[in-house]
């Protein structure tokens, strides 16, 4: 995007890059993992470069070819055993770990909606409340991986919490997008995401920060059940 701070590009990628570091923590260092994930945000940040999603003309959007492949992804680890399996070797603490990045991807978006590229309601001056989640990720980290102090019903409830709060910016960015859908940020419309290095919020960051929501409710979940027994 021209008239871009180049901080803002530079700070950005290297949040993704934070964000897939942690997450391959999180796998105990699985290889196969990291390459799929290279070569993912490799393929969505050459097409992006191009300028591919600039185009907004088409029908359906070319935007689906960033959001929908990783959840379908997610969704196809949840339903299948193998997938399971996966979701099941995570480490919950490394997981837990991985939402601080959404530290740094507020602070970006403020920036991006200070130089006109996103509308104010994706920040945390409007609807977005997600720093929330990146502020008390390393405290509930502390307490319950380092002090002990917090049990698995809490860690639980903050999760809970957190995607609930994940989707809600999710939605009103989705609602943003300058589509026939548009609902919201008319005065500006959601655009930074359809630029090089910014797709690799929807197609990267976005999907993993779910996915460890979801894989962490999971394996929670189903350490109650098993306690019950």
């Amino acid at each position: 995007m021209e008239n871009l701070p180049i901080y803002i590009t530079l700070i950005f990628g290297l949040t993704t890059i934070l964000t897939i570091y942690l997450f391959y923590m999180s796998t105990k260092h699985s290889k196969i993992t990291l390459l799929i994930l290279f070569i993912w945000v490799s393929l969505q940040g050459i097409v992006g470069f191009s300028g591919f999603y600039k185009d907004t003309s088409t029908v359906p959007p070319k935007f689906l070819l960033l959001a929908l492949p990783p959840l379908a992804f997610i969704l196809g680890l949840f339903l299948t055993k193998t997938g399971r399996k996966f979701i099941d070797s995570l480490s919950l603490k490394n997981l837990t770990m991985l939402h601080v990045v959404r530290i740094p991807v507020e602070i970006v978006l403020f920036w991006l909606f200070i130089n006109k590229t996103i509308p104010q309601l994706m920040t945390f001056e409007g609807r977005n409340f997600d720093i929330i989640a990146g502020i008390t990720a390393p405290i509930i980290y502390y307490f319950c991986y380092v002090e002990h102090r917090i049990k698995g019903k809490m860690i639980l409830l903050w999760n809970i919490i957190c995607l609930a709060l994940l989707v809600n910016i999710i939605i009103n960015a989705v609602l943003s997008l300058p589509f026939p859908f548009q609902e919201f940020g008319f005065e500006q419309p959601n655009i930074a995401v359809l630029y090089f290095p910014f797709v690799w919020l929807p197609s990267c960051v976005v999907p993993l920060v779910l996915l460890s929501h979801l894989a962490s409710i999971r394996q929670l979940l189903n350490r109650r059940a098993k306690n019950r027994h």
